[in-house]
């Protein structure tokens, strides 16, 4: 393969105040000709954090990703990558961002081994080592074109590459659509790892809430553009809650319930299932006091099912 000449790597962007966002949607909305695929959203992705965007196919999560790299100009708003203004400045923040995008798109005629020699020109801390070391834990030839390469190996060799110029910033946009489970599994593994050794900052638009489960500070979901949810992980799963009451209830007590905030609910043999929204002991008790509410008992939900309740019924998850 004949390399392109390279240009010397952008200047990097500078030092950010203490706690300021290393990526950031200020009022962000994108359009495609009459359709509205991104509504005015706002959110902040601390340092040394795992973000996670949520959203059905269609929800904007793309879109917004764009748009934070500066990929994409926005109909109205301003996206700020590393401090810079993403649409502007981005040739300036992009030499310590590592990117996984949705689909591998990196040359079919060149190996591993020649994207890692590239792509070495282009950052100033790039790690060949680890590189070469990643991708031979998980098989993957070094020397095979990349388009011979199955669809999980591709994604593999894309994180390797996002990871290998030891980023401030990793953005990956559903890095792991349309792998089997063994594939996914190895991903998330890879990122684990990465985290634990590093404490990068990471930005992931997934659609893997299992897999978020584990990793996510912080949690934001998109439904039909809109950011309907923004909130640390473990506040979310606080507040949501199924509560079940006994087929014997007479009569709910609506008025307890109403401060719950219920969210969903399906009759079943055994009684009644809510998931509710605003759950604190306080109100569960002054529920389970009320006429009606004897019996009532409250669990946990997973991330799945509490994104099965915001994102528009079962279908969601």
């Amino acid at each position: 393969m004949t390399e392109p000449a390279i240009a010397p790597p952008a200047t990097a962007a500078g030092p950010l105040p203490a706690g300021a966002p290393l990526l950031a949607a200020e009022g962000i909305t994108v359009r495609y000709g009459r359709r509205t695929a991104v509504s005015d959203v706002t959110l902040a992705v601390s340092p040394g954090s795992v973000f996670a965007l949520l959203g059905r196919n269609g929800a904007g999560k793309s879109s917004l990703v764009r748009c934070l790299l500066g990929e994409l100009r926005p109909a109205a708003g301003r996206a700020w990558l590393l401090g810079c203004d993403a649409w502007r400045e981005r040739a300036a923040a992009m030499a310590e961002v590592g990117v996984v995008p949705e689909e591998p798109n990196a040359p079919r005629a060149a190996s591993a081994r020649q994207l890692s020699r590239f792509c070495s020109r282009l950052y100033r801390s790039w790690d060949t080592g680890s590189f070469t070391a990643r991708l031979t834990r998980f098989g993957v030839p070094l020397d095979l074109p990349f388009g011979q390469l199955s669809k999980g190996q591709r994604g593999q060799v894309s994180l390797a590459l996002a990871l290998a110029g030891s980023p401030r910033l990793l953005v990956l946009d559903d890095p792991t659509l349309g792998l089997d489970a063994l594939a996914r599994r190895s991903v998330f593994e890879e990122l684990i790892g990465e985290l634990a050794d590093r404490g990068t900052t990471v930005f992931l638009a997934t659609h893997e809430l299992a897999a978020v489960e584990g990793i996510a500070d912080r949690v934001a979901i998109l439904e039909a553009g809109r950011l309907v949810v923004d909130e640390e992980l473990e506040s979310l799963k606080r507040r949501f809650r199924r509560i079940r009451l006994p087929a014997a209830t007479p009569a709910l007590p609506e008025a307890q319930l109403a401060e719950l905030d219920p969210r969903r609910r399906t009759v079943q043999g055994w009684g009644i299932d809510l998931v509710v929204a605003s759950f604190d002991e306080e109100r569960f008790e002054r529920l389970r006091h009320a006429p009606g509410g004897r019996g009532a008992e409250a669990s946990a939900l997973t991330l799945e099912e509490i994104f099965a309740s915001v994102a528009g019924g079962k279908e969601a998850a």
